[in-house]
């Protein structure tokens, strides 16, 4: 569905109409990171009334980018992967039910219906119902032994099945792709990434970047094969033995994990009638098209320098909670600041600051043999973002300088004695 013009005045309609702060009850549907936040910040905003947040896992809310990596890994346990523990909950009175669904929205009645049969009135209601992971679409991809990364629970029968796995092939070079790979080679494992493009991340990162990260994981074991193109999962009794590829080879596989990518969870919205373009459409302070509905997180995208942004990290899911929380207390919060994400993969910190597309020079500045450099990215001549490995301060630096509104030239970039403190002053 496209966001035309009637959608962008039904959007500046909700801004208008909602211009006192709710009392009423304010019910969040989804307990992950955008939620939580969204509830943290209507107390901060002092709303006194009462706050439901509905979430349909079984879990207290917790952190999803360690499931990849640490917590796939052992190292870290789930009490440490909590966002809020219950009694933090309770101190500011925020009312938590896990293992329901919210089935359908009501709007002309106010109110929600739950799988358990309840039908819920709200004052004003906040979607952040997040996403879930793209299913490989080929023959073979039910079999046992071929599975996707989301929850707690999905990192548990990863972690189980890797144990017995001797050949595993993950299929999709992008973040979580990767991330799983380099996890398991930690463990001693076969690996072999399947990436049907021509490099790793091509949706996120520049080629120079892409490349890195090919060599590096190949120095570590993993086998990358590019332009993989797939055409079924061979098993033996139900179970996963090979992926199959157009070429009728046959790569041994015990576990096959798919990162395709994810589909925003969008199908409420939907229903409930609101505009959704690959994501709920919402404004910079997170507001929908219905003056009582706002939504944060994974699930939404909003119209910026005409194209539709749907931005799927921790930052973003923070940022766009504490405007939706503003936006149901009445008043304006845009979320304005610079985007920025991260991945870890081996040893290597990988920081993203800015959105590139679109750069017509890109400046290195480190070195990549040693595994520390930055590539900054510019059109015009002005900063865009970069991307940066293993230099936190030069992530730090882009962030602020993006923030600012100020840019180096691509000259002083490139000159290693240039301080970009001195921008900043």
């Amino acid at each position: 569905m496209s966001m035309c013009r009637s959608d962008e005045l039904g959007l500046q309609a909700s801004r208008q109409q909602r211009a006192k702060p709710m009392q009423g009850p304010i019910i969040i549907v989804g307990a992950g990171q955008a939620g939580v936040q969204v509830a943290d910040s209507l107390r901060q905003e002092n709303y006194a009334g009462r706050i439901l947040l509905i979430g349909d896992e079984t879990h207290l809310p917790y952190q999803r980018p360690p499931l990849s990596k640490d917590f796939l890994a052992g190292v870290v346990t789930e009490a440490q992967l909590l966002l809020r523990t219950p009694d933090m909950l309770a101190r500011k009175n925020i009312e938590l039910i896990t293992n329901i669904r919210v089935n359908a929205v009501d709007r002309a009645a106010k109110t929600v219906a739950l799988s358990d049969g309840r039908v819920l009135a709200y004052e004003g209601l906040a979607l952040t119902t997040g996403c879930r992971a793209r299913p490989l679409p080929m023959q073979g991809g039910a079999h046992e032994g071929v599975m996707t990364l989301r929850g707690i629970d999905d990192t548990r029968h990863i972690a189980k099945a890797m144990k017995a796995a001797d050949n595993i092939v993950v299929i999709g070079g992008g973040f979580i792709g990767l991330e799983i790979a380099a996890t398991a080679r930690g463990f001693g494992k076969t690996v072999t990434v399947l990436e049907a493009g021509d490099r790793l991340m091509a949706r996120a990162v520049s080629p120079v970047i892409s490349e890195y990260f090919r060599k590096h994981h190949e120095s570590r074991g993993v086998r990358i094969r590019l332009g993989a193109k797939l055409v079924g999962i061979a098993s033996h009794e139900d179970h996963v033995k090979a992926v199959e590829t157009a070429e009728g080879e046959l790569i041994p596989a015990d576990l096959v994990i798919v990162g395709i990518g994810i589909i925003p969870n969008t199908e409420l919205a939907q229903a409930a009638g609101l505009e959704c373009e690959g994501g709920i459409v919402v404004d910079a302070s997170s507001r929908t098209s219905d003056p009582s509905i706002v939504a944060a997180g994974d699930c939404t995208v909003r119209r910026e320098n005409g194209r539709m942004l749907r931005l799927e990290s921790v930052q973003n899911a923070v940022e766009q909670g504490k405007s939706a929380a503003a936006a149901l207390m009445g008043r304006d919060r845009p979320f304005t600041a610079c985007p920025w994400f991260w991945s870890d993969q081996f040893d290597v910190k990988l920081q993203m600051a800015g959105l590139s597309a679109g750069y017509d020079q890109a400046v290195i500045r480190g070195s990549i043999d040693d595994g520390v450099f930055s590539a900054f990215y510019f059109r015009d001549g002005k900063l865009l973002g970069s991307d940066s490995v293993n230099q936190p301060r030069e992530h730090m630096a882009t962030r602020r300088m993006l923030d600012k509104n100020v840019s180096p030239t691509p000259e002083q970039t490139a000159d290693l004695t240039f301080n970009f403190q001195t921008l900043l002053k």
